[in-house]
């Protein structure tokens, strides 16, 4: 059964995009509207909330592997993680067309205005080169310097949940939740590397 994990995961992590991209294709066809009375809005929410629900998954590969000992957990670290790059390319492609609609002299105004924008692309700068060095060929160019430059995705993390808190609105539930699994997923880290009881700690021996 272990072969076809993989496959579920992928799945998984595609469903979003692909039922997002079937709503999109149904409004310009005429058909059902399944994006609700402000289709940006749900489509900017919708990709960032995917983004970071994926980036935190990946994050919580690591811990999660020496918890329940279980080491095949790595094998879906890349692709949850590219998967959370995809959805970041989605939001900021959301964001572009939909909300800024591609005028570019507006962009100064929109980060006065709205500095979570200014994080949240922060976040998608940081994620670039960690996408497009998440393949082995990169890694093995890279040496040591692919660790160092792939610790940047705990900086990221940490920029995407501000963005998700800074732009809540009536409910703080998410930037509460998203805010509070960055922090213990990073605090876990940092325990384990510094606390021999916390290394040697598992639910599952």
């Amino acid at each position: 059964m272990n072969f076809l994990v993989k496959p579920a995961v992928f799945l998984f992590c595609l469903a979003p995009g692909a039922y997002l991209a079937y709503a999109v294709y149904l409004a310009f066809t005429g058909g059902e509207n399944l994006l609700g009375p402000d289709p940006a809005q749900f489509l900017s929410l919708e990709t960032g909330e995917w983004a970071i629900r994926l980036l935190i998954l990946s994050l919580a590969i690591t811990p999660l592997r020496y918890l329940i000992n279980w080491p095949v957990l790595f094998r879906f670290r890349r692709m949850i993680g590219l998967f959370a790059y995809f959805y970041v390319c989605m939001h900021v492609l959301v964001f572009l067309m939909f909300l800024l609609q591609w005028q570019w002299g507006d962009i100064g105004t929109e980060i006065a205005e709205r500095p979570f924008i200014t994080i949240g692309f922060a976040a998608f700068v940081i994620l670039t080169p960690l996408a497009a060095t998440s393949f082995n060929m990169a890694q093995r160019k890279l040496g040591k310097n692919w660790k160092r430059l792939h610790r940047l995705t705990y900086a990221a993390s940490i920029l995407a949940a501000l963005h998700v808190i800074w732009i809540v609105r009536s409910s703080y539930f998410d930037a509460v939740l998203y805010g509070g699994l960055v922090a213990l997923l990073l605090a876990y880290r940092q325990l384990r590397k510094y606390s021999k009881p916390v290394r040697q700690f598992s639910l599952l021996k």
